[in-house]
């Protein structure tokens, strides 16, 4: 009961039993914690403890769900084959799709989110940032921005400046994922996330 109590502020209700289920199974500890910029989750382990599992507190129920089982399935990845493959590679893909497998319905997710999400469990990468059209069809379930000038940076025409992490852009070409842009100051080009929240001026 503990472990659904702490769950159930952050997923949908039907999912609630069985991400407990998990939890038991793989015997994890769980950490809900402050938004970092660079991930949604982790999994982490360190000799003689419990394998870690962290999660952004942030998160909508959806993007909380996903992160969840993508680092459950490197716990369970890591209770076969401990630290002897690659983090992402073939052993995580199938854990992870099989661990998506009895979420995938329309109980759980939205239709909107639920078509791409079947996509890209055919294929899961490293992140599901990097999967645009399920990174678009979460975001319409985030919490409303309180800044209402920040937009993704994918919405804005080449040639527009921006502000980013504090420095001024200007946006250049799409490339697949991340976008070349130059710093006004230095005119060093650098690529950022196409999906990155960026102020427009």
């Amino acid at each position: 009961m503990e472990r659904q109590a702490l769950l159930a502020p952050y997923i949908p209700p039907l999912a609630l039993s069985y991400c407990e289920q998990l939890w038991q199974q793989y015997n994890f500890d769980l950490r809900i914690t402050r938004p970092r910029r660079t991930r949604l989750g982790d999994f982490s382990v360190k000799p003689k403890a419990r394998p870690r599992i962290t999660v952004n507190v942030n998160l909508n129920p959806y993007s909380f769900l996903i992160t969840y089982l993508h680092e459950v399935a490197h716990c369970a990845v890591f209770a076969t084959h401990k630290c002897r493959v690659a983090p992402h590679g073939p052993e995580w893909q199938k854990s992870f799709r099989e661990l998506l497998q009895p979420v995938l319905t329309e109980a759980i997710f939205p239709p909107s989110v639920l078509l791409p999400l079947r996509r890209y469990a055919l294929a899961p990468k490293a992140s599901t940032g990097s999967d645009l059209p399920l990174l678009h069809a979460l975001r319409q379930y985030d919490a409303p921005l309180p800044d209402h000038n920040k937009v993704p940076l994918l919405h804005l025409n080449e040639g527009c400046d921006f502000v980013f992490q504090q420095r001024e852009f200007t946006r250049g070409v799409l490339r697949r994922t991340r976008v070349l842009c130059t710093e006004k100051t230095s005119q060093r080009r650098y690529t950022i996330p196409a999906h990155a929240l960026v102020e427009t001026r």
